[in-house]
């Protein structure tokens, strides 16, 4: 039981700094847009060019690794993407730091989907929707305390040594997780053709759909947190780490909250929960000019951003499973996929408003 302890916390240090590494550009818009003298919407774009390229790579890659090792591709991408990540600390244009978000963008999903098909394998069944919802909350860690942190470090210091702070913590993670995973798994092989069967499903086909539309929404506004709560909202740059803080810390319970609901197996509430948040995304530009009560509503978004991921990962991996058992790595990244092609229609909707 320690050991599985142990290795799930490696699992969830690498969704973490996978999570910095997406979310950072969040924090040091501004200072990113103000060294390259581009604007601060065009800086933004970052984002969506990340999350597509993230999103319409991970798939044809996930179906090339799906053949070998999952440890020996996990270390090999990890290694890639603590280069890349350096990269971006040493872009010396705009155009070179674009260059370097695509080359992390290439092996992020790939990474994140590999963790969450090793994270099924070591867990014991009941452990699973456990193990699951902390390898998002991976994620929203690193927003409670990376992007903070590297928002923090960008306007006491520069925002190239958020990228350095990144890539310390993923050396040590990398050799912590070469010590600790097992370097053999059970896991079935098929081609090309065998793997893609899964996605003829119609349970796959009508899924896939829902991180889309969830991401679509929410990262309108997501993508531009940090100039809604200076610029829109007209909280002081001193205050805006303890709110980005604060906003992660509802990510979290986002997170825990989705573990609770696939403990149930049921999406049945997400109708629900999408309401909530249309009417939450209506109401806050209706409420600008009531600092707090908008404040309030942004929080409340931060509650519902992530409360599908756990259930509906169980469930892609419940299908394949049980009838595409070659097909489980591909499983493993459907959501992050389709949840970033839900990022780069929500982003660059945002930078057109």
């Amino acid at each position: 039981m320690h050991a599985f302890k142990f290795r799930a916390i490696i699992l969830v240090a690498i969704a973490f700094i996978l999570g910095c590494n997406e979310f950072i550009i969040v924090g040091i818009l501004n200072d990113v847009g103000h060294q390259f003298n581009v604007p601060v919407a065009s800086v933004g774009y970052l984002v969506t060019v990340f999350a597509l390229v993230y999103a319409i790579s991970t798939p044809f890659i996930t179906l090339f690794v799906g053949r070998y090792s999952y440890f020996k591709s996990l270390m090999v991408l990890m290694v890639i993407f603590i280069l890349s990540n350096t990269f971006s600390g040493l872009a010396s244009s705009f155009f070179w730091l674009t260059v370097s978000r695509i080359l992390t963008a290439l092996v992020a999903g790939v990474i994140i989907s590999l963790t969450i098909t090793i994270a099924n394998q070591i867990a014991p069944l009941d452990k699973r929707p456990w193990l699951i919802a902390w390898v998002f909350s991976g994620f929203s860690i690193a927003s409670v305390f990376g992007v903070p942190i590297g928002t923090w470090i960008s306007t006491t210091f520069t925002w190239r040594d958020s990228f350095w702070a990144i890539t310390i913590v993923s050396l040590l993670t990398l050799a912590l997780a070469y010590f600790s995973l097992p370097h053999k798994m059970s896991q079935e092989t098929g081609n090309l053709r065998d793997q893609l069967a899964l996605l003829k499903d119609h349970r796959i086909q009508v899924a896939i759909t829902l991180p889309f539309f969830g991401s679509g929404g929410i990262y309108v506004f997501y993508t531009y947190l940090r100039p809604t709560l200076t610029t829109l909202l007209h909280f002081s740059t001193q205050s805006l780490s303890l709110l980005l803080f604060i906003y992660g810390l509802t990510a979290i319970v986002s997170n825990q909250l989705s573990g609770q609901i696939a403990q149930h197996g049921s999406l049945k509430l997400m109708p629900k929960v999408y309401a909530i948040e249309a009417i939450l995304l209506f109401i806050l530009p209706l409420v600008t000019g009531l600092q707090w009560v908008a404040l309030a509503v942004v929080f409340c978004l931060g509650i519902t951003m992530y409360l599908l991921n756990s259930p509906i990962q169980l469930h892609f991996l419940m299908v394949a499973e049980q009838d595409y058992p070659q097909s489980i790595v591909l499983a493993s990244s459907l959501n992050s996929i389709f949840f970033n092609f839900g990022i780069s229609l929500g982003s660059a909707t945002g930078a057109s408003w």
